[in-house]
């Protein structure tokens, strides 16, 4: 029927793009001779392999996964490891979205350090975390989390309270219009978030909808906090909680008054100062009998996050234990480095090549990290045989 007739389309590209010979590229700085390197291995993020270090040594990952309830029963369905692990790789860069886990799938490197056998997609990471349902995923990630900052707790401190306004672009469950003031219009979740203050470490986060912003809706998450923490000698209760100007109006006071003086709980609330509270507070200053003394600080993937934000926080103390290194700006320093990883012998030896301005504080961070590590493995119990 006139097949025969048809011409066979030619390649767009004759001959093999990976041979031996180099391509030659003319560039706006000038030419430049490529050649295809495909026999190894490379990630982005080739420092992984010094917190991967950290995770093994502490064993907060293995625990963490052991405790997950996400539960499979296909035998082609990923394991809990791989979904948990493909989770913390794109928060630890920085992804905000499932769609962008579709960059990570390649990284083999990554997935060797991590001991997954694989970066799964972003449809099984969605249906993964949507099988866990919220008390479950309370009674998962609340011991989670207060365990990797309840050591920390052994001395005087204050619990911080906190809304903050997640802006939405999809269709997100719970996305609401409400109080946005970066974005109006815009629907948004609520993070009611419960901190260490100074430390900066993260005890809880209750993702809300954009209606609820009102710091009232966290009331039932901070008093069961404070019962986890506990009273007495062995508890961890804080010294003081402490909130914003967003816990200071009247309905939220008596709310929270209820909450705190019940447990005997020292607070401290920021006022709203609206015009009639500015004058109430500027008569005591108008009296001329009073004195100045003198001058002399998702639900799941959202507690996932926060948990992860603990342990980088963890590694960076240990990288620069007299300064608290921010998170946002320490891991394109500790993360991002080509790696290029070699087998020989049955051995990897990975080639790392720094990619931050600052690559001359590298070693002797990384060397700190190393030196924190052994001291934990010289005095930790070491298990060499398991009661049958």
């Amino acid at each position: 029927m006139g097949e025969s007739k048809r011409k066979p389309k030619g390649a767009l590209v004759r001959g093999d793009v990976h041979g031996a010979e180099p391509e030659v590229v003319d560039t706006l700085g000038g030419r430049m001779h490529v050649r295809w390197d495909s026999g190894a291995a490379s990630t982005p993020h080739g420092q992984l392999v010094f917190f991967a270090e950290f995770l093994a040594a502490t064993g907060v990952f293995d625990r963490w996964v052991a405790d997950c309830p996400l539960t499979y029963s296909s035998g082609n369905a990923p394991t809990q490891r791989d979904v948990l692990g493909t989770l913390m790789r794109g928060l630890l860069a920085g992804h905000r979205r499932y769609a962008h886990i579709t960059a990570l799938r390649g990284d083999v490197v990554a997935a060797q350090a991590l001991g997954l056998n694989r970066i799964v997609s972003e449809d099984a990471l969605r249906r993964a975390l949507e099988r866990i349902d919220e008390p479950a995923s309370t009674a998962w990630m609340g011991p989670a989390l207060l365990h990797s900052v309840r050591e920390a707790l052994d001395k005087p401190w204050v619990l911080d309270i906190d809304a903050s306004i997640k802006p939405l672009y999809g269709h997100q469950v719970g996305a609401a219009l409400g109080y946005n003031p970066g974005k109006p219009g815009r629907p948004s979740h609520v993070l009611h978030t419960v901190w260490v203050g100074n430390l900066r470490l993260v005890l809880d986060v209750q993702v809300s909808s954009g209606k609820q912003h009102a710091s009232v809706h966290a009331k039932a998450a901070l008093g069961r906090l404070l019962d986890e923490l506990g009273d007495g000698p062995a508890g961890r209760r804080p010294a003081l909680v402490r909130g914003d100007s967003g816990y200071g109006n009247e309905g939220i006071l008596l709310e929270l008054e209820l909450e705190l003086e019940s447990r005997g709980q020292p607070y401290l609330l920021r006022m709203r100062q609206t015009a009639n509270v500015q004058r109430l507070v500027a008569m005591p200053f108008a009296r001329q009998d009073w004195s100045r003394p003198d001058s002399q600080g998702g639900q799941t993937t959202a507690r996932a996050r926060a948990l992860v934000y603990n342990w980088w926080s963890w590694y960076c103390r240990a990288a620069h234990p007299r300064a608290r290194m921010e998170a946002i700006t320490s891991r394109p320093l500790l993360l991002a480095a080509v790696g290029r990883a070699a087998h020989s012998g049955g051995q990897t030896t990975l080639y790392l090549t720094p990619m931050h301005g600052k690559a001359y504080l590298l070693k002797p961070l990384i060397a700190n990290i190393q030196a924190a590590l052994q001291h934990v493995k010289a005095v930790a119990e070491q298990f060499k045989t398991a009661d049958p």
